[in-house]
């Protein structure tokens, strides 16, 4: 999956989870990806699911009783560069998933390899300019 940079939040800054999601989620409204009730969906998942991944990675997105609000499907992805407290791990990589129906799936499947390489991870969560941070991203190898 290819990003473009109004799909990026370059070294943001939250002091929790949900002020992340929140971020995140305006960026998916401007982005034209989802209706304003699916943030609180994001919110709500948050409550009973685990969207830690691992590697410093988190991906939160909404029930799926409320995929009636995603427009379109896509992804968002925030760098915390200091990281964010998510349950007991840290997150510096937050991916905000909208999917009408299973296409986060093939979403997830797209991302799973490179976010199990921690060295990859580390170079998105260290990158200092939108430019590096698009060509790592969308780089379809793994080094």
């Amino acid at each position: 999956m290819k990003i473009d940079e109004s799909q990026i939040l370059l070294n943001e800054l939250a002091k929790s989870k949900k002020e992340a999601i929140n971020k995140i989620g305006k960026c998916m409204l401007s982005n034209g990806l989802i209706e304003p009730e699916y943030i609180d969906s994001m919110l709500k998942k948050e409550e009973t699911d685990v969207t830690f991944i691992g590697n410093g990675v988190a991906i939160p997105h909404g029930l799926d009783n409320d995929r009636i609000f995603v427009k379109k499907p896509g992804i968002i992805v925030a760098q915390f560069p200091h990281g964010i407290d998510w349950e007991t791990e840290k997150a510096f990589l937050v991916i905000g998933i909208a999917s009408k129906n299973n296409e986060h799936l093939e979403i997830l499947q797209d991302l799973a390899i490179k976010l199990s390489d921690i060295n990859y991870v580390n170079k998105l969560v260290h990158c200092s300019s939108m430019q590096s941070f698009l060509e790592i991203f969308n780089n379809s190898e793994v080094s």
